[in-house]
C-alpha cells in the first residue's frame, strides 16, 4: 500500500507540475497577445498620422491653405459690398425723389369698395 500513496502522490505531483505548466502557458499567451494588440495601436496610429499627413498635402496642393481661402472669401466680399455702395451712391438722388413724389402727390379718392347709404 505504501507503493500504491506514493504512486498516487507521485501522480499528484506531476498533475500539479502539469496545471502549473498550463496556467503558465496561458498566462505567456496572454502577456503575447496584449503585446500584440498594442504593437497593433501603434501601427494604427503610425498610419494614420501618415494618412493624415498625406491629407493635408493634399487638400494645401489642391484647395490652398484656409487662410488663402478665407482671404479670397473676404476679397469677394469686399468686391460685392463696394459694388453695392456705388449702386446706392447712383441711385440715392433718384430714389429719394420717387419716394417724396409718391408720399407728397396725394390725390384723394374715394376706395372702389366704398358705398353710400342713401
Amino acid at each position: 500500500m505504501a507503493s500504491q500513496t506514493q504512486g498516487i502522490q507521485q501522480l499528484l505531483q506531476a498533475e500539479k507540475r502539469a496545471a502549473e505548466k498550463v496556467a503558465e502557458a496561458r498566462k505567456r499567451k496572454a502577456r503575447r497577445l496584449k503585446q500584440a494588440k498594442e504593437e497593433a495601436q501603434l501601427e494604427i496610429e503610425r498610419y494614420r498620422v501618415e494618412r493624415e499627413r498625406q491629407f493635408k498635402e493634399f487638400e494645401a496642393k489642391h484647395l490652398g491653405t484656409r487662410e488663402g481661402t478665407a482671404a479670397c472669401i473676404d476679397a469677394e466680399t469686399n468686391k460685392k459690398i463696394e459694388a453695392m455702395r456705388h449702386h446706392v451712391a447712383d441711385n440715392r438722388e433718384q430714389v429719394i425723389k420717387r419716394l417724396l413724389e409718391i408720399v407728397c402727390d396725394i390725390k384723394p379718392e374715394l376706395h372702389r369698395n366704398y358705398r353710400r347709404n342713401v
